[in-house]
């Protein structure tokens, strides 16, 4: 897996102080929301919505809060439309950026993402200049298990890859196959600590040195940032540099 795959797990560990500033609750009520719209409130026949519950739910939001969001989504409750929009552009050394917003104003988000983007030796692409760069497929991530039968119950559940990350395994899926194959696996007795749709870059850029905090800094903005629901890059930064720049 790419650096970026290496920056997601550092981000997991961050999240609890996220948590309590409200940015992560802020984020998963806009993908609820946006889900229940476009695919229904009912979570058994709309994956992306039952995805977004899972994910609520291991971040601890309280059920009244779900349901409020989805009440949002299907017009039950009066609440704010989101639109989605996709952004691309390039960071230091033309890394590649990819980044996902969920925005009810589009104008205000792209000049906030262009600020960003400016300030850390970035700037935005053309459309289609980089999500070439970018597979998107489902991954769920398990820290406990024996490699041998989760491999199997893995293979056989539907999922297409396993690799080693981080201690633990990240399971690799047809984005359409992701909650089909969390759920086999926790039928199977294995506790998934997390289950998203993501962009896994086809090729990464090395970076060191002040690129590589221009970088980190640059995904801290725009992760930080309302709006902005998820970001993708192909940039590839030794583990020790992520941990040592991530912690100041």
């Amino acid at each position: 897996m790419s650096g970026h795959s290496k920056w997601s797990t550092i981000r997991r560990k961050k999240e609890k102080e996220d948590a309590k500033r409200g940015k992560i609750f802020t984020k998963l009520i806009k993908e609820i929301t946006v889900a229940a719209r476009q695919g229904g409130g009912d979570p058994e026949g709309n994956p992306r919505l039952r995805t977004a519950i899972q994910n609520a739910k291991a971040s601890n939001m309280p059920q009244a809060n779900i349901d409020r969001a989805i009440k949002k989504g299907t017009g039950e409750l009066p609440g704010a439309v989101y639109e989605e929009v996709i952004y691309e552009g390039y960071g230091p050394q033309g890394v590649a950026l990819l980044i996902e917003s969920l925005t009810d104003n589009k104008k205000r988000t792209v000049s906030d993402i262009r600020y960003i983007l400016s300030k850390h030796n970035g700037h935005l692409g053309e459309t289609g200049s980089v999500a070439w760069m970018f597979e998107q497929k489902g991954v769920i991530t398990v820290e406990e298990a024996n490699e041998d039968e989760l491999l199997a119950l893995a293979l056989e559940a539907g999922a297409e890859d396993m690799k080693p990350e981080d201690g633990g395994y990240e399971i690799i899926t047809a984005p359409e196959k992701l909650g089909e194959v969390k759920e086999k696996l926790e039928e199977g007795g294995i506790t998934c600590q997390s289950a998203q749709v993501t962009r896994i870059p086809q090729t990464t850029v090395k970076l060191e040195g002040k690129a590589a905090e221009q970088t980190l800094k640059l995904m801290e903005a725009l992760e930080d940032h309302d709006d902005v629901q998820n970001v993708y890059s192909n940039f590839d930064i030794d583990v020790s540099i992520m941990e040592e720049l991530s912690s100041k």
